[in-house]
């Protein structure tokens, strides 16, 4: 399956035109934390600059996969 990692908060969004094939939803979830790591590591903003973002996974069809806050720590 398709998948589409968008990036949104309550003002702005970026969204994922391109998107991963993955097997299932654990592989998605995988690649989305990936991201959030990746998107924290390049990035010189601190947790706060995060608060209310949300890194949206949604399928093909637009249907939400689920959705991971930005602004919390990671485990």
């Amino acid at each position: 399956m398709r998948c589409y990692f968008h990036l949104v908060s309550s003002d702005e969004q970026i969204l994922d035109d391109t998107g991963i094939e993955v097997s299932d939803v654990e592989v998605a979830q995988q690649q989305a934390l990936k991201a959030i790591y990746e998107l924290r590591g390049e990035s010189d903003h601190s947790p706060e600059d995060w608060q209310g973002w949300q890194l949206m996974v949604v399928d093909s069809q637009g249907n939400l996969i689920l959705s991971l806050p930005l602004d919390v720590p990671l485990q």
